[in-house]
């Protein structure tokens, strides 16, 4: 270093792909923070919410598939302890991994280059669909960021020989598992894009007149020599998968009766049971709800997903197929790791439509992500023949690189900006082309913005209320003969899980759990005669039942969801003035 230099100045130079990770690091960050609290909790959101609140409440929890992983119930439960329950506060853990996971992209430094790292990382910070669900409590976009920096830390096992990054690796895939079931369906494509790239060394045998079964038996001793390198390593990386598993998906008692994580340390004879409820009672769980959540058409599953990925990754996939293109028949030899992640991505397209239960644009995350890979070449393709254009002198190359950048950066920023942040709940979001179109990025159960101020309300008068009933909820039988809003055992969080009329209710249970407000339901509007709660919730539909009742009250009219489910809440007058008495 020149005696002129400044010390950060030279290692910038030196570590300028890195530099670049970083900055990208902290605009994640920032774009996931910002305002993170202000959209109003999906349908799916408040269900995970209602249920950590009641878990930290009872201090009982049991692995429930249809809410998916332990990760939330165990770490938010003590995040709502410490800061108190919020969107902002429930959204957090998703917001900072998936804000960090830029830094992975470093990660893959054996098998990319500087400019295809970068843009790695900037595909995972800005992507509209991962940046969306980044700022959102559900579980796909922190699945992938898991599984990302797991492959990351594997691949940098494999290419250094340090156990360190095989122990990093495990840690990141056993919180994969924490999170959603579908984590098998990463391992599985895993295994079945290595088939394919093993398949890749045979043919390239034939070019270079070696015999297949050389090729086949050179590249199993070289696997197995790698991972005998590793091998009392392995056994302690799945000691440690095991004890992550354990610890997030054993059961919570707390007095009550059966296995209990915290009962074992007490009674050292029921850590058999514990660990059998978290391993296999756990997988039986999951494989039974899988099971019965199939059944549905593919072909229109399919056609949303790839509407979603035309809406908010449109830039992804064109690039995808220009970085596996170059890579597979360009460059001397084909690039595994491209190859790997093509097919890694391009499975999944046509895997998760079958396997997913609901159409929702979150499930296309599992295929954008590892799409980058290939797209980062692509776009480190582009960006080198815009800088071979600039040190040539051609102008016309220049400019073309230029404004095909130019391009592809409005692809993705427009969509991230409008849908994002400036349209986050409407079914409906601006063209980049002009005009408005259908917004599939958002998923169907995300209620409109309106109704933020109108449950701030409620919350309000709920904390002034002072005994008796906070919230009434009118219910109804439908044309099933199925209930709507109203809940025979109100209160009893076991009978609640298989009841639809509470279901019916959501986002809004999220929001009273909050403030611990009083809840109860009925089906006689006569109720209403003698029982005048500081909020009584309808659906409009049944207003008229109601409204004869409920004099001094005010009436506020919004969607449950993004397309319907419209409802009525009505709070006292007389409340609302108590209450801001009170604030």
């Amino acid at each position: 270093m020149s005696s002129s230099e400044h010390p950060l100045t030279g290692w910038t130079a030196r570590n300028r792909g890195f530099a670049f990770i970083c900055a990208i690091t902290v605009l994640a960050l920032a774009l996931r923070l910002f305002g993170l609290g202000t959209r109003f909790a999906h349908w799916d959101e408040a269900r995970v919410g209602y249920w950590i609140l009641r878990y930290q409440e009872t201090g009982v929890w049991n692995y429930y598939p249809p809410i998916h992983g332990p990760f939330f119930p165990q770490v938010n439960s003590v995040l709502f302890e410490l800061f108190g329950a919020s969107d902002f506060v429930a959204r957090l853990p998703v917001a900072l991994v998936t804000g960090l996971v830029p830094l992975a992209a470093w990660l893959y430094r054996d098998h990319l280059g500087d400019s295809e790292m970068v843009a790695f990382a900037f595909f995972l910070a800005v992507n509209p669909v991962v940046l969306y669900y980044s700022r959102f409590m559900r579980y796909d976009v922190l699945l992938a960021a898991f599984m990302v920096f797991a492959l990351g830390f594997y691949l940098r096992a494999q290419a250094t020989g340090k156990a360190r990054y095989l122990y990093a690796g495990t840690a990141a895939l056993a919180l994969g598992f924490t999170t959603k079931e579908n984590a098998i369906l990463y391992v599985l494509a895993w295994l079945g894009a290595l088939v394919l790239l093993f398949d890749h060394r045979l043919l390239l045998s034939r070019n270079h007149d070696r015999k297949w079964t050389e090729t086949f038996v050179d590249t199993t001793k070289e696997t197995g020599r790698g991972l005998l390198r590793f091998a009392p390593h392995i056994l302690v990386a799945l000691v440690e998968f095991f004890v992550i598993i354990v610890y997030f998906y054993a059961p919570r008692a707390n007095g009550t009766g059966g296995p209990g994580l915290w009962k074992a340390f007490s009674n050292p004879g029921m850590f058999g049971a514990v660990i059998s409820e978290a391993t296999v009672g756990s997988w039986n769980e999951f494989t039974g709800q899988w099971v019965k959540s199939q059944g549905h058409a593919y072909l229109p599953f399919l056609e949303h997903f790839i509407t979603v990925l035309e809406q908010g990754a449109l830039v992804v996939v064109v690039l995808s197929v220009l970085g596996f293109i170059a890579a597979r028949y360009v460059d001397d030899r084909p690039r595994d790791l491209v190859s790997f992640a093509f097919y890694w991505g391009v499975v999944s397209i046509l895997g998760y439509p079958l396997v997913t239960d609901i159409q929702a644009g979150w499930v296309t995350v599992h295929a954008i992500v590892p799409l980058m890979i290939p797209a980062a070449v692509g776009a480190g393709i582009i960006y080198r023949w815009g800088r071979e254009a600039y040190e040539d002198g051609d102008r016309i190359g220049t400019s073309a690189t230029g404004v095909i950048s130019l391009v592809l950066v409005v692809l993705i920023l427009f969509p991230a900006t409008t849908v994002v942040y400036m349209h986050p709940q409407d079914p409906d979001t601006p063209s980049v082309f002009g005009g408005q179109r259908h917004n599939d990025i958002v998923q169907w159960g995300q209620p409109a913005a309106d109704i933020k101020p109108t449950m701030e309300k409620v919350q309000q008068v709920s904390k002034a209320n002072e005994g008796g009933t906070d919230v009434l909820y009118y219910g109804y039988v439908d044309d099933q003969s199925n209930y709507v809003f109203y809940v025979p055992a109100e209160g009893n969080i076991d009978s609640v899980r298989g009841q639809g009329g509470w279901y019916n209710r959501l986002p809004l249970p999220w929001y009273t759990e909050m403030v611990d407000a009083n809840v109860d339901s009925t089906l006689k509007n006569e109720t209403l005669q003698t029982r005048q709660p500081p909020v009584v919730i309808t659906r409009t539909s049944h207003k008229k039942d109601v409204a004869k009742y409920l004099d001094g009250y005010r009436v506020y009219d919004h969607k449950l969801t993004l397309w319907g489910a419209p409802t009525t809440i009505y709070i006292k007058e007389s409340a609302l003035r108590k209450a801001n008495r009170a604030a």
